[in-house]
């Protein structure tokens, strides 16, 4: 198996070595791609010193069986042709081609056959904070379809990058030594803040990255389910939260709701509410799997429930649902070819 990370000095990119590491993906070479700035640039993987190459417009993707691309979305239209010109599977991080007719959008836990008819040579990884969602979502939706789900996230740092996660601590030491805290990669001081708004505003007044989760939601769920968002970014370094309400077909009971979230496969239900038992970003980030908690009825809707989930955005949130895929994919004879 040939293998090649893109943008692999960014957050995520790192996070692609650890988790491959971890997760003993079946690599015999590695290649390791970047801009011009990070070229030359060495990282240690199992043993190796692997230098990144500049990603340029040539034949190095080559006998690549699957590349993991995390460089931006205009980086990603750019090259999709020089990746996947010889075959490459090509999943994608981005938000490039998550809305495309052939490009599947995936995430393992809830649609994973979807990966297996790409003809494009294309996978779209999907927003980290759909990702959480959906993954949270199929084990409600296994007991009865869901009508309609309205949810407010709570968005760490993390999710604009290695750079604004050390923003928001440089903007804390800035405070605590009485100095004005710098502010670039958000609109507004991040740190003692927040900011509800998460990309730009589109006509309806929602944001791109709430309409992300509208719009991705219903095609990895092959749903006509109605939903409804709001995004805002917090002062937490890694990790996303989320408050869900769902309404079902049928009522569907705490009891019945909790079992679910036990049994399906990624997700840990922490719910003890009487010993203070429930997922916070503090602990949840650098784990795997959808934490659940906060599971009770909807007071306002008979058929409604509502819960609370936290996962890590760069893991669940992109590195580890992108390898997972590519995993699937291993187990079905279609990686590599």
């Amino acid at each position: 198996m040939k293998v090649a990370i893109v943008g692999a000095s960014g957050a995520v990119g790192q996070e692609f070595l650890k988790v491959l590491r971890k997760r003993r993906f079946p690599i015999d070479e590695l290649l390791l791609f970047g801009s011009r700035r990070s070229a030359g640039t060495e990282y240690e993987f199992c043993g190796r010193r692997i230098a990144v190459r500049e990603l340029r417009h040539n034949d190095d993707f080559k006998g690549v069986d699957v590349a993991f691309v995390s460089a931006g979305g205009s980086t990603s239209k750019e090259f999709e042709k020089t990746i996947t010109k010889h075959g490459t599977l090509m999943i994608d991080n981005s938000s490039a081609f998550r809305m495309d007719a052939d490009v599947p959008l995936v995430v393992p836990e809830v649609n994973p056959e979807d990966a297996l008819d790409a003809p494009r040579n294309v996978i779209a990884n999907p927003n980290c904070s759909t990702i959480q969602l959906v993954v949270a979502l199929k084990a409600i939706e296994n007991i009865s379809h869901i009508r309609r789900v309205y949810a407010s996230t709570y968005q760490a740092a993390s999710g604009a990058g290695a750079s604004a996660m050390a923003e928001l601590q440089n903007q804390y030491a800035e405070i605590a030594a009485g100095k004005e805290p710098h502010v670039e990669k958000f609109a507004y001081q991040l740190a003692g803040n927040l900011i509800p708004q998460i990309d730009v505003f589109t006509d309806n007044g929602y944001t791109k990255e709430e309409m992300k989760m509208v719009n991705e939601t219903q095609k990895i769920m092959h749903s006509d389910v109605k939903v409804s968002v709001t995004c805002v970014r917090v002062p937490v370094l890694r990790a996303h939260s989320e408050s869900v309400w769902v309404e079902t077909e049928r009522p569907v009971s705490v009891a019945q709701a909790r079992e679910a979230f036990t049994n399906f496969d990624g997700i840990v239900l922490m719910d003890e509410p009487e010993k203070q038992v429930y997922p916070m970003p503090l602990f949840i980030a650098d784990q795997y799997p959808v934490y659940v908690g906060r599971v009770r009825e909807d007071l306002a809707n008979p058929n409604g429930l509502t819960f609370w989930c936290v996962a890590d955005q760069i893991l669940k949130g992109a590195a580890l649902n992108a390898v997972q895929i590519a995993e699937y994919l291993v187990s079905q004879g279609k990686l590599p070819k």
